[in-house]
């Protein structure tokens, strides 16, 4: 399996669909223009990379605050302690985040996706990222906190592409976001719109509003309100006691039925499951096989949802870590796990991790 070549198909597609999405509008279409060559160029530096014996992921994620504004039910973040505000060691400098940035572009990295905490709390970094324009950067964002300076710097710098939380309608989003929260929502896609602005959802998929938010009205409803990206991603009971919201196997194949169709009946919008279309891309694409996770504070972890980490890139270079051994044990852990049957791989084998991070 060539997964270079894999990856590029898939961010082909997704370029091909934004194309759709700008169809009528001339900024949009600027835009894509800008980063075709970009894309091939990073395309290119991943293949020679590879020849030279080193594997770079198309895609980062990057968690570049600690703080967050909300208390969300189930919150990843906060379980495995990136989002505590209680953290030992200090978050990474705009400075520090600005050279990490740097060095993904140098290897070849397309994508670097900004998280937290609540990325918004974090307006240097942001900043900071508007000035590379040669990546893209998806922010997940929980949508309340865009005043008119933040709409302006992501009218002004396309390659910022907000993705705000919902969980379903109004009451699932503020059961487990907190009252008013879905109308602040609301109110900041409407900004977006009005913008003509590439803007995404991003949707937990819980045993509790599955059959609600893979309805094909459910979708509609977001693109007429200007919507152009949809990640689905499949909770992952990281917060003790919360395991009965996980998806069954056979919830798990409803998903992803019900994402094949979406993606063929929605053909402007880029329709996306996490980690469920990873079977496409041979199995888990984590530490470094397809991305890897940076915490606020720099450290180097296979994935969010497997917080342990060996190296921190305040003193280690992405190069260095992906070079690692530890890397090449969990990439080899997670090959010989085999075909995946629901959930994180890595999070399902929390002890072997561990283990491997105490050789």
């Amino acid at each position: 399996m060539n997964l270079n070549k894999l990856l590029q198909q898939g961010i082909g597609s997704i370029m091909k669909t934004a194309g759709r999405f700008y169809l009528n509008n001339k900024t949009g279409r600027s835009f894509l223009a800008r980063m075709a060559p970009q894309i091939s160029k990073s395309a290119r530096l991943r293949e020679q990379n590879e020849a030279a014996g080193t594997h770079i992921p198309a895609f980062l994620i990057a968690s570049v605050a600690s703080q967050c504004n909300l208390h969300c039910a189930g919150c990843y973040a906060r379980a495995g302690g990136c989002c505590s505000g209680a953290t030992a060691k200090p978050d990474l400098t705009c400075g520090e985040w600005d050279r990490i940035f740097s060095e993904a572009s140098s290897l070849g990295v397309s994508f670097v996706l900004l998280a937290g905490g609540e990325p918004l709390t974090r307006p240097d970094v942001i900043t900071t990222a508007a000035r590379h324009p040669e990546l893209i950067f998806p922010i997940f964002t929980n949508g309340t906190m865009m005043d008119e300076a933040t709409l302006r710097l992501f009218d002004q710098n396309r390659n910022l592409i907000p993705v705000v939380s919902i969980e379903g309608a109004q009451t699932e989003t503020d059961t487990r976001r907190g009252a008013g929260t879905h109308a602040k929502i609301e109110t900041a896609m409407a900004h977006m719109a009005r913008r003509d602005m590439l803007f995404g959802a991003s949707i937990t998929v819980t045993r509790e509003n599955l059959h609600e938010v893979l309805q094909p009205e459910f979708l509609a409803n977001l693109r007429n309100k200007g919507c152009g990206i949809v990640f689905y991603v499949e909770y992952v009971p990281a917060q003790a006691g919360t395991e009965a919201l996980a998806l069954t196997e056979a919830e798990l194949e409803t998903l992803n039925r019900a994402c094949d169709t979406l993606k063929s009946r929605f053909k402007d919008m880029v329709v996306l499951s996490f980690p469920g279309d990873e079977a496409a891309m041979g199995g888990c694409l984590a530490s470094g096989r397809g991305f890897f996770h940076i915490s606020p504070t720099g450290d180097a972890e296979p994935c969010p949802f497997s917080p342990f980490a060996k190296h921190n890139l305040k003193d280690a270079s992405m190069k260095e870590v992906l070079q690692s051994r530890y890397y090449a044990k969990l990439r080899e852990m997670a090959a010989q796990a085999g075909p995946r049957t629901g959930g994180c791989v890595l999070f399902q084998r929390q002890a072997e991790v561990q283990a491997l991070l105490a050789q």
